[in-house]
């Protein structure tokens, strides 16, 4: 890597942000991983054939929701027709509309449905990220590009600190992600670290805190056409953690 990429490598620029604002536009600058460059810009280009009208985002999508988020949901990637398309995590296909039919159930989403920027979506008390966030092919990111991304969800959870008491993680991959991240924060996990699962709840300690960490099955098209995972499962995840994180009702 020349030293001009590596200057502009997430590890290198992620831990400079001050802010959530200042870290999702440099997000949506990154090019460190050139299999995902490359993917995410050749779906844009062709397109879906429902799609073909729409022009793609085709660039990585940066976090979603308020800076003083007390929960954050922690997902795998953008979906290649999804928030690849769109530019908001989470929206545009089924397992947007999955999750925030579930928070706006909970009280956290202003509306059940998320198809667009403009779409009118707000969360309350609730930031939706990934580990990853470039669409991946065949949704599935390698191990190499989940760790070169990982500063950006190192450096986003660090900026919601101040208010942060409770994270969601979406499937295996983002918990497989995540825990490294919080033990490198200073964190402290249980031991041995917990397995995911659907349900699976552990408390980490760090200085000035507590952190509520919930495991809860991907609403991918797969797990919920499957019954993997069902909207009173995740309902019932959501609820548990906006409690938690001292969320209730806040939806208007």
């Amino acid at each position: 890597m020349r030293e001009h990429d590596k200057a502009l490598a997430p590890v290198h620029r992620a831990p400079a942000c001050r802010t959530l604002e200042e870290l999702d536009l440099l997000v949506t600058k990154c090019r460190a991983c050139p299999r995902l460059v490359e993917w995410r810009e050749h779906i844009a280009a062709t397109r879906r054939a429902a799609f073909q009208e729409e022009r793609y985002w085709g660039r990585p999508v940066p976090g979603f929701g308020p800076p003083d988020a007390a929960l954050a949901v922690v997902g795998l990637a953008p979906a290649a027709h999804g928030g690849n398309r769109t530019g908001r995590m989470f929206t545009g296909d089924p397992s947007g509309d999955y999750l925030m039919a579930a928070l706006h159930t909970v009280g956290l989403a202003s509306q059940p449905t998320s198809t667009g920027l403009d779409d009118g979506l707000r969360l309350h008390g609730v930031r939706v990220s990934a580990p990853v966030h470039c669409a991946p092919p065949d949704n599935r990111p390698t191990p190499q590009e989940r760790d070169t991304c990982r500063p950006w969800l190192a450096r986003e959870l660090d900026l919601l600190r101040p208010t942060l008491r409770t994270v969601v993680v979406l499937g295996g991959f983002g918990w497989q992600a995540l825990l490294p991240v919080l033990s490198a924060a200073g964190w402290r996990l249980p031991r041995p670290r917990p397995a995911f699962g659907h349900g699976v709840h552990f408390t980490a300690y760090g200085s000035g805190g507590e952190l509520d960490v919930l495991g809860c099955y991907h609403p991918s098209r797969r797990n919920t056409a499957t019954k993997r995972v069902t909207m009173p499962m995740l309902v019932d995840v959501l609820g548990r953690a906006a409690a938690l994180a001292g969320l209730a009702g806040r939806c208007d």
